[in-house]
């Protein structure tokens, strides 16, 4: 939220701590149920490393569930497991990004993400 911030960027961010809460969010299930979800647009940023449901478990929850596959996800994480990377490209995810260790890089990241994301072209 900082690096969007530092960015001049007003994209609202939910943030969650585990890959379960993740899944009722997207779902709109349990204390999420009234959550405002943009029906277009949206990006899940996903960390491989979580409790509870890590992020490739929640990967293959969200391809699995027909109104949920095509939701895109980008892996922003600290695994540079190549095991990690091809699960999740298995899983089609829109991109892998490592996460730097400067907040300074993390900010030009995100810049770049946000960059790329304002030209894809969805369907």
């Amino acid at each position: 939220k900082r690096a969007f911030r530092r960015l001049g960027l007003k994209s609202t961010i939910t943030t969650l701590e585990y890959g379960a809460q993740a899944l009722s969010y997207l779902k709109g299930e349990g204390q999420y149920a009234n959550r405002e979800l943009p029906p277009t647009r949206r990006l899940v940023l996903l960390d491989i490393n979580m409790p509870r449901m890590n992020g490739i478990e929640l990967l293959r929850e969200l391809r699995n569930d027909p109104e949920l596959r095509g939701t895109p996800v980008v892996v922003l994480t600290t695994s540079d497991d190549d095991r990690d990377r091809v699960q999740a490209y298995d899983l089609n995810v829109a991109g892998y990004l490592l996460k730097p260790v400067t907040f300074t890089s993390f900010v030009d990241l995100m810049g770049a993400l946000n960059r790329y994301w304002t030209l894809v072209e969805f369907p």
